[in-house]
């Protein structure tokens, strides 16, 4: 899950997600973004889950782009308490959402893939969304570098399933092999005189 390293304070005031994005509301790294068309909350639960749904719909193929970050976190006060008492302890770490932000970008693969799997990953969150295209051009270079990323996932993974490991010895405690030589210190000791 995402969540920062540290933090100034444990339980911050919450920041609005009213009006509309000024920042990150263009499609810059990929080919297809995903654009909140409304405000909100977006935990990091929600975001993984809207990643895992985008690995499983382009079988881990091409490029993704999370473009929202949980900074902010939720509190809560436990069940059954009376009111007061002071601020309840952080829960879960938020993203804050405007209208028109970015939240994932998607290239490399086939333009009909990247939007079935932008489509899907919408449903995972907590707020509306719709799929939109790169306004700025990508150049060929762009293009063949993205494609090439692709590629080299593709051979990166194939080998990861080709790799097979065997554990040697993980806590020390195992028994020695027969044909192993025995230790160094486990030599007959000199008898003191």
């Amino acid at each position: 899950m995402l969540q920062p390293k540290r933090v100034k304070y444990r339980r911050p005031h919450r920041v609005s997600y009213e009006g509309v994005a000024s920042k990150g509301n263009n499609v810059e790294f990929g080919e297809y973004g995903l654009v909140a068309t409304e405000g909100g909350y977006v935990d990091n639960h929600q975001i993984e889950s809207a990643r895992i749904v985008l690995a499983r719909y382009t079988d881990r193929a091409g490029k993704v782009w999370i473009r929202i970050f949980p900074h902010l976190a939720r509190t809560k006060k436990p069940a059954e308490v009376r009111m007061g008492s002071g601020k309840g302890s952080p829960e879960a770490w938020a993203a804050v959402v405007k209208q028109g932000k970015v939240l994932f970008e998607i290239g490399g693969i086939a333009p009909d893939v990247m939007i079935n799997a932008l489509h899907q990953a919408g449903f995972k969150l907590p707020i509306k969304t719709k799929v939109v295209k790169r306004t700025k051009a990508l150049s060929q270079a762009d293009l063949l570098k993205m494609e090439e990323q692709h590629e080299s996932t593709l051979e990166a993974i194939e080998a990861e399933d080709q790799i097979t490991t065997e554990t040697i010895s993980d806590t020390g405690n195992e028994t020695p092999a027969a044909d192993a030589t025995p230790a160094a210190d486990a030599a007959p000791k000199e008898e003191a005189k």
